[in-house]
């Protein structure tokens, strides 16, 4: 089943695509951004607000963020944490009911 992480203003992105996420401040963001609006592989999600974090797809893509970065890996992390979770409990009920 995939996991979406919510990446701001009603905008998810399938976290198995996720390849990079980082801070726009260096010079080789700054280029790559330049790169993905030439090619229109861009796509700015921060409704005017601040971009905190960049988001780099497996498919070349860029999503710009009003999120920083460790909130994003924080919701990775949580989504992943409360699948492991499910998973164990998934688990454990099919040992019960073989019981």
């Amino acid at each position: 089943m995939k996991q979406f992480i919510h990446l701001g203003f009603n905008n998810w992105v399938a976290s198995s695509k996720i390849a990079v996420i980082q801070v726009p401040n260096s010079a080789p963001a700054h280029r790559f951004l330049q790169v993905c609006k030439e090619q229109s592989k861009l796509i700015d999600i921060t409704e005017g607000r601040k971009t905190k974090s960049i988001v780099i797809l497996e498919t070349g893509q860029m999503v710009l963020s009003a999120f920083t970065p460790d909130t994003i890996v924080g919701r990775i992390e949580g989504n992943d944490k409360k699948q492991k979770e499910a998973s164990k409990a998934n688990k454990q009920e099919k040992l019960r009911s073989k019981e």
